[in-house]
């Protein structure tokens, strides 16, 4: 798939106001700073489609954009290390969890880990939330660029033994780079088949 065009649509945190109709929809979420905006931005070939920021927590909304007038791309607000209040956290929760719960639209969620770090019992447990709800998703892991060409296959390798403990076996995973977007055309042909297969389109 090339991205053709790019969209924004919308921010909100009311599912009944998400876009309505049909198009299949791929929901990006992960830890605060995990690089999210970065990828997304790499993606779409936009500087700016999606905003980055040195402060974690800088997405706070449900932001749809529209891609290739196709499909959506939804990145949701990142969770963990946002610093914002507690009231504003179970906010952010609560339209996080109905917007799984409730958007049928959803064809698949792309949970971005840092390819860098340990397994962090955050995204374990999100994960283990996602399956325990019937949500597909994958895993995409970010910032590959930062490791170096011996110890990105470890790394990668040791979060596998993680998952294995929980799962019976591995979620489809991705490893990308906003910067060098490697990664990048691949996520893009995962999420074309996911359209033909499951969207129609």
């Amino acid at each position: 798939m090339k991205i053709k065009s790019a969209n924004f649509v919308m921010s909100n945190s009311d599912i009944s106001k998400c876009p309505k109709g049909n198009i299949p929809e791929y929901a990006f979420i992960g830890r605060s700073n995990v690089g999210k905006s970065s990828l997304i931005n790499a993606l779409t070939n936009k500087k700016s489609l999606a905003k980055t920021s040195g402060k974690p927590g800088k997405t706070q909304l449900i932001n749809h954009f529209k891609i290739n007038e196709r499909w959506h791309l939804v990145d949701l607000p990142g969770y963990g290390y946002a610093r914002v209040s507690k009231t504003s956290k179970k906010t952010f929760q609560k339209f996080i969890t109905d917007y799984f719960a409730l958007r049928e639209q959803l064809i698949c969620a792309f949970v971005l880990v840092d390819s860098r770090h340990d397994p962090q019992k955050i995204d374990l447990e999100f994960m283990e939330w996602l399956g325990t709800n019937g949500i597909p998703f994958n895993i995409i892991f970010t910032k590959s660029d930062k490791l170096t060409k011996h110890t990105l296959p470890t790394h990668i390798e040791n979060y596998k033994l993680k998952m294995l403990e929980i799962w019976e076996e591995m979620p489809p995973y991705l490893i990308t780079s906003s910067t060098n977007k490697n990664g990048c055309q691949e996520l893009l042909d995962c999420i074309e088949e996911m359209n033909i297969k499951y969207g129609g389109f």
